[in-house]
């Protein structure tokens, strides 16, 4: 071989090595940040699991083609802010948010990495989005709440027990949507001729004395809003209602806790089907889409339950009319 040949294939070879090597440069695998409400993955329960089985759905494999990064703040605001700013401090492709008390903290904390929430109410009231249409910016999601919902329940409870006329609501100060659950909840009552004592608890430990003090008003059944503190707690507050001998109108399924007697009735929307289609969303981003591009999702699928097991244990006899119309009695 002649030397100028031998240059021009050396030279060639030369350009061409760094073409394979940028060939086989592997692209990171997304890492996606969520920002819970609970304090562990057993109390997130169902919640946690549909959420991974979402990723596991589109065929993501946890820790090979994807990393999720859970955060649990239990509840608490300064861990949730620092959880936010640690997610975004890992520079993760993604934050997922769960609920109104975790998505402001992801909101507050980055203005460019994408968020997508799930189990959101009123998320233009709530200013996390500019229109369900176009949310704008970096954030959209699924929400899991419709304006219905509320009055729906307090007309199934009355249905229930004919002769109510007083109804405690529990209601979690520290969440940011509790006025409009206060709203709603006192303009459905007028129009049902019920009186709504309201009772607040910021955690646990003031769940027992607000029970207590719902006795000694004289309340006749309980009504629970969608909030991370009634989901967390839910065991604790169907114990109570139990105990107290206090039929609880709840908001999901999962609030229902239908291992045992607790809540009566739940009328809401499936939060696991929510929880699995938020994993959608951040594959589509994954993908390319921009947030403020992807219409946030409203639900339109809702379910009516009832414990059987606790109007037993609470001496009701239910309408059959009204057992007739519920999707599922649980026996």
């Amino acid at each position: 071989m002649e030397r100028r040949e031998f240059i021009t294939l050396l030279g060639g070879a030369a350009v061409a090595c760094p073409i394979v090597a940028r060939a086989q440069v592997k692209r990171p695998i997304p890492r996606i940040g969520v920002l819970w409400h609970a304090a562990n993955a057993k109390e997130e329960g169902p919640l946690f699991t549909a959420l991974v089985e979402g990723f596991k759905d589109l065929g993501y494999v946890e820790g090979r083609t994807i990393i999720l990064d859970h955060r649990f703040p239990n509840e608490m605001p300064d861990r949730f802010k620092s959880m936010a700013a640690e997610l975004v401090s890992l520079n993760v492709d993604v934050i997922v948010s769960s609920g109104n008390n975790a998505t402001p903290y992801a909101k507050d904390a980055t203005t460019t990495i994408p968020v997508v929430f799930m189990l959101v109410v009123d998320p233009v009231g709530t200013n996390f989005v500019k229109s369900f249409a176009r949310p704008g910016g970096n954030v959209t999601g699924v929400s899991n709440f419709a304006s219905e919902l509320i009055p729906k329940r307090l007309e199934l409870l009355k249905e229930a027990i004919p002769s109510l006329s007083h109804v405690a609501q529990l209601v979690n100060p520290l969440a940011q949507v509790s006025r409009l659950y206060i709203d709603l909840t006192q303009t459905a009552a007028a129009q049902l001729g019920l009186t709504v004592h309201r009772f607040e608890a910021r955690s646990r430990d003031e769940l027992e004395p607000a029970f207590e003090a719902m006795t000694r008003v004289g309340a006749q059944a309980l009504l629970t809003n969608a909030d991370g503190l009634s989901y967390a707690a839910r065991e604790s507050i169907a114990e109570l209602a139990l105990k107290t001998r206090l039929p609880a109108a709840v908001w999901s399924r999962e609030t229902l806790v239908t291992s045992a007697p607790g809540a009566l009735l739940a009328y809401g929307v499936d939060s696991l089907a929510i929880c699995r289609r938020t994993a959608v969303y951040v594959d589509k981003i994954l993908k390319g889409a921009k947030p403020g591009e992807l219409a946030v999702e409203q639900p339109t699928k809702f379910e009516f339950l009832i414990n059987l097991k606790t109007a037993k244990a609470l001496g009701l006899e239910l309408p059959p009319s009204l057992l007739a119309r519920a999707d599922e009695v649980i026996e």
